[in-house]
């Protein structure tokens, strides 16, 4: 465990959560689709999670584990009631079809084409419940050319220009070392659900919502859509730079600590100089004005690593807070950990987590709302934890008939149904 200041658990909401009254059914995998749901789930939502029996969630496999639990998975599905199911058979085409009765979203990313395969295409999902919202995440979309073609995060951040521009001039073209691609997806997907729901709730009507991976990214990159249709702009990798403002990237201090810094403005540029005593390089030609900094980036770099190189971090802060310029470290996550101002705002939070046997820290949930504020009510459920809840008291379905299919209906049962489910039936 790090050595890291207490961090105390988020007190729930007084008031009645923001989504308290919003129920979504989750069927997604991995990571764009379920990080949909736990954004509603942050705000209170009733999000049940289906998964298959025997293995559930493949991001229970992803990364790191401790004594066999995948700890991204208890992020990524905090807040959350895990039922298991299979949806390639009769009963878990049920179960879904039975829960999307009295829900207002469902969420899947499977491969365009599945879902109808299996009978729970959105006519017949809707047939009794018309106002239901299907949010559709897949790598390519519903419709064009490339829709039947297999895709996720890596794809998607090439495929929509980040990996060409990301990187430095004479090396490789390079993917985030986080799913990028995944995690916007995530939050724009959380979004139109949103949007749908608002609609929802003036109409009574639901709606399909087609959202590709690719698309989120394509957006934020800024300005190279309009560049290229104006200017015929391509841009390249440039390391830390940015192709509208300079200067900006990371330097060096003297004690050996990186920091990042950006010049956005021109009183902000001064500032930095100010800070640094090199009120100079304001008066120098070629950087006097954005646009001639960004024709002489590089020589500009070259000048704020020398002024920068002559202090040491904690020298560099207090002069950059005297003179409000922009500056921050370049933090590890350990740095993160220590660091007092997430801490004062609770961006990490400790949860007890029966399966690991303790608290648990996490990203906290994102904004703060003055009245109905967000709050993580449980770490990501153990596999098919909720299954007589759900399946049991809330559709009523035969438990006997349930354990017959390979279904276990408490974490205390054998794990040896679930594992002969996903065997085939074989013992």
């Amino acid at each position: 465990m790090p050595d890291v200041p207490d961090t105390e658990p988020v007190p729930k909401p007084a008031l009645a959560p923001a989504l308290g009254d919003v129920r979504v059914l989750d069927i997604s995998n991995f990571l764009a689709a379920p990080l949909c749901s736990m954004f509603l789930a942050d705000f209170g939502a009733d999000v049940v999670k289906i998964e298959q029996p025997g293995r559930g969630d493949e991001i229970r496999y992803w990364g790191h584990d401790k004594d066999g639990v995948g700890l991204y998975y208890k992020v990524v599905n905090r807040g959350k009631r895990s039922v298991t199911a299979d949806l390639r058979t009769p009963l878990g085409v049920e179960i879904v079809k039975r829960l999307a009765r009295d829900v207002d979203v469902v969420v899947e990313n499977y491969r365009p084409g599945t879902l109808e395969r299996w009978g729970l295409d959105y006519e017949t999902l809707s047939a009794e419940n018309p106002g239901l919202i299907l949010v559709r995440v897949s790598g390519f979309g519903q419709t064009g050319p490339n829709s039947r073609r297999p895709g996720f995060g890596t794809l998607a951040e090439a495929y929509a220009g980040y990996a060409h521009i990301s990187g430095h001039p004479d090396g490789p073209p390079l993917l985030p070392a986080f799913g990028l691609a995944d995690s916007t997806t995530g939050l724009m997907a959380a979004y139109l659900t949103m949007v749908a729901l608002h609609e929802q709730r003036r109409t009574g009507k639901g709606q399909v919502v087609d959202l590709a991976i690719y698309e989120t990214l394509l957006t934020l990159l800024g300005p190279q859509v309009v560049d290229y249709d104006q200017l015929g702009i391509v841009q390249q990798r440039a390391g830390s730079r940015l192709p509208f403002t300079a200067p900006r990237n990371t330097y060096r201090t003297r004690d050996g600590h990186w920091v990042s810094m950006a010049g956005s403005a021109q009183s902000t540029f001064e500032r930095i100089c100010a800070a640094l005593e090199a009120p100079e390089l304001v008066q120098d030609p070629r950087f006097n004005e954005n646009r001639v900094r960004l024709k002489n980036a590089a020589a500009l770099d070259v000048e704020l690593q020398k002024a920068i190189g002559r202090f040491d971090f904690a020298d560099l802060q207090e002069r950059f807070l005297h003179h409000q310029a922009t500056v921050a470290p370049v933090n590890d996550i350990a740095a993160i950990f220590r660091d007092e101002h997430m801490a004062a705002r609770q961006n990490i939070v400790a949860l007890e987590d029966a399966e690991l046997g303790g608290p648990l820290r996490m990203q906290n949930v994102v904004g703060k709302f003055s009245r109905t504020p967000g709050a993580i009510r449980s770490t990501g459920p153990r596999m098919g934890e909720h299954n007589r809840e759900v399946l049991v008291g809330r559709l009523g379905i035969d438990a006997e008939r349930l354990r017959a299919a390979g279904i276990r209906l408490d974490p205390a049962e054998s794990r040896a149904v679930e594992d002969r489910a996903a065997n085939g039936g074989k013992p």
